[in-house]
């Protein structure tokens, strides 16, 4: 199994990973794709074009690795569609299993503005993550499962038990809980772990978290990119699973 999780930044999508670590039965991958698109050889950004690649760290070696180590092993990744949108083919769509991780672009747009005032548009990921799942569901003739990260942590236990069912795992609920300390299985070799995953060290589990970023409206941009993006989520919130049952809506 190539189980993928497809999300946007600051969707409480790395700490639904690190619960997916917790369970032992998958390799898990931090955003490998999204690492390939500002630090690899062929990287499609250059927000931080001083820091020099890894020879041979491409598009298509990260996913020839990938498909080999999924015929031995059961596979987790998570990453952002905007960053493979141009690479993915409909063979790498058919021998990944997808799975889809929203929120609301207000809060995704503030988190992300505090670590990168300048982000784009593309880099909120809505857009995209859009794309792809009408791609996907347009493919297989059904929609695939799609979490809202306001009922990840809000009740993760019912949430992640419903993505188990809908994707076909067990449900571990002892993964759900882990000791607070580092968390350098989700860096980049471009950059520390740093401040973006300062939350995850402390934690214990997935929770709300309290943040004090400045409302949107005090930048008009934010507040443009947040008026682009709100239709891309309230078109993937109507698919969401069902946490009452288990099943989706």
């Amino acid at each position: 199994m190539l189980l993928t999780l497809w999300a946007t930044p600051r969707s409480t999508s790395t700490a639904f990973e690190w619960m997916m670590r917790q369970r032992g039965d998958f390799r898990c991958f931090h955003e490998p794709f999204n690492e390939l698109f500002y630090y690899g050889e062929d990287r499609r950004s250059q927000r931080d074009a001083e820091v020099a690649a890894r020879p041979g760290h491409t598009y298509a070696a990260v996913w020839q690795d990938l498909v080999a180590q999924s015929t031995a092993h059961n596979l987790f990744l998570k990453d952002f569609a905007y960053s493979i949108e141009h690479f993915v083919d409909d063979d790498m769509l058919n021998r990944m299993q997808h799975s889809f991780l929203i929120r609301d672009p207000y809060k995704v747009i503030q988190g992300l503005a505090n670590h990168w005032p300048d982000c784009s548009f593309d880099e909120v990921g809505l857009e995209s993550l859009a794309r792809l799942f009408d791609r996907i569901a347009d493919r297989c003739g059904q929609a695939p499962p799609v979490m809202a990260s306001d009922d990840l942590l809000t009740d993760p236990a019912a949430t992640i038990r419903a993505y188990c069912d809908a994707v076909g795992i067990e449900f571990m609920p002892e993964a759900l809980e882990w000791d607070a300390g580092e968390r350098n299985e989700v860096s980049w070799y471009g950059e520390g772990t740093g401040p973006w995953h300062d939350s995850l060290r402390q934690s214990t589990g997935i929770k709300p978290q309290k943040s004090n970023y400045p409302p949107l409206e005090d930048d008009p941009r934010l507040v443009d990119l947040y008026q682009r993006a709100l239709p891309h989520y309230e078109h993937l919130l109507g698919y969401k699973l069902d946490i009452a049952d288990g099943g989706q809506a």
